[in-house]
């Protein structure tokens, strides 16, 4: 679904930075080398700009050298690697912002309503981190090691999305891509909208845990009644599959 109306970024949920800088790289064609020479000169300016900074905080002090600057510099704290770290990925972000329409492929999807599918994958996940609070030494399963076994066996989870007219898709999210701890539980309470590329189809069915474990199941045997009857000739329900490579939240004005 699209809109006329404009609109304005306000929040990132969600920002596959693996994904956009493949995007990137592709848009830029023979420009690649350059973009990436270009990536690597603002990473040095924006490290020796956060080593200037936490330098600073420190050369106050009677017994701080130049040594101890170099050495403050190098050891900055977890907030400024933070910060650092951030940056660089908000380039990423801004660069593919600016760059979105020459990317093909990418789809603009909004007013959709994301759920999880109760016997899928995605479901469990969301409630996985919270089973380190139970205290349940009777069941035969390790309740509090199923979200680590969870995240090992599958990177990407995946939600029904529909939209207003009842239309539904497939929803693919890189699990470590959330930012601002947001996660898969929270898309579902949100105005979100989603930036997606299409990679192929499936039914929802296929979404199950079931099926994740064992997807190659032996048709049913054919009965008299099938004869009779006759073979169903309903095609299967195919729903597009989007791997997301950007979620948040937009200001939409008149």
């Amino acid at each position: 679904m699209t809109t006329n109306k404009t609109s304005n970024l306000v929040k990132v949920v969600y920002f596959d930075e693996e994904s956009a800088s493949d995007l990137l790289d592709i848009s830029a064609g023979g420009k690649v080398s350059a973009s990436k020479e270009q990536t690597k000169e603002r990473t040095a300016e924006v490290e020796a700009e956060a080593g200037a900074k936490a330098a600073a905080k420190f050369n106050w002090l009677p017994f701080f050298g130049g040594s101890a600057e170099a050495s403050a510099a190098a050891s900055m704290s977890a907030v400024g690697r933070s910060i650092l770290n951030k940056t660089l990925s908000n380039t990423i972000l801004t660069d593919y912002l600016s760059k979105l329409d020459d990317a093909k492929g990418v789809v603009k999807l909004v007013g959709l309503t994301v759920t999880a599918r109760s016997d899928s994958a995605a479901y469990m996940k969301m409630y996985t981190p919270y089973f380190a609070m139970l205290k349940m030494d009777e069941l035969p399963v390790n309740l509090a090691a199923l979200d680590d076994a969870l995240e090992a066996a599958k990177g990407y989870y995946e939600l029904v999305g529909r939209d207003t007219e009842g239309a539904k898709s497939i929803l693919r999210f890189n699990i470590h891509a959330f930012r601002n701890n947001y996660g898969l539980a929270d898309l579902g309470r949100m105005q979100l909208v989603f930036h997606g590329i299409a990679v192929g189809k499936a039914t929802e069915s296929s979404l199950t845990m079931q099926a994740e474990i064992a997807p190659s199941v032996e048709p049913a045997s054919l009965t008299g009644l099938d004869v009779v009857d006759g073979f169903s000739t309903d095609p299967v329900d195919l729903l597009v599959v989007y791997d997301v490579v950007f979620a948040g939240v937009e200001y939409v004005g008149e």
